[in-house]
């Protein structure tokens, strides 16, 4: 159902998309849809997380190594047609409606900066960054540098549509990294 939605979305757009489009693609009544998912701006949002699901933080042994590969996996997500469509969808009509903007935030927004925390973890384990001293600003530095990537990486691809290649990667994570490991 969920890849039923991503394709109805990314042939029909938003606007266009329908609980009866994704059933009929699907194979189910649209009453199964309504058990799961009581609007479609929830069904979309699913569909949406559950593309994030494959995303991992590697632990490749540095954290330049890390970031290089959860930035090629990001890209390659986002370079997926369905992918880039179900997401400007998202993003479109969630400037528009705060309860959606506040599902996507807690669908799939929050739950990928555990890549985040778990490559801090891992760099911090190696001793290549220092353990977090402050608590309250560590979640900080966990959102501002989550923004940092998923912004950037997002905003490359979906907006600028230029591609993400081995060098850009490493132009962006030596930007990156600067201000992580000067202390």
């Amino acid at each position: 159902m969920l890849d039923a939605t991503r394709e109805a979305l990314a042939e029909l757009g938003w606007g266009g998309l329908t609980m009866g489009h994704v059933a009929g693609r699907a194979g189910v009544a649209k009453t199964t849809l309504y058990r799961r998912w009581p609007s479609k701006n929830e069904l979309v949002v699913d569909a949406v997380a559950s593309l994030f699901d494959d995303l991992v933080m590697p632990d490749l042994g540095s954290l330049r190594a890390d970031i290089e590969a959860v930035v090629g996996q990001f890209a390659d997500l986002l370079a997926r047609p369905e992918t880039q469509a179900a997401l400007l969808a998202l993003f479109a009509e969630g400037t528009r409606d705060p309860h959606l903007r506040r599902r996507i935030r807690e669908a799939i927004v929050d739950p990928q900066k555990r890549l985040v925390r778990q490559g801090r973890a891992a760099a911090q384990a190696r001793g290549e960054l220092e353990a977090d001293a402050c608590p309250a600003s560590a979640h900080e530095e966990v959102d501002i540098i989550f923004d940092t990537i998923a912004g950037t990486v997002e905003h490359r691809v979906l907006v600028s549509g230029e591609p993400i290649t081995p060098e850009w990667t490493r132009r962006f994570t030596d930007l990156l990294l600067g201000p992580l490991t000067s202390g």
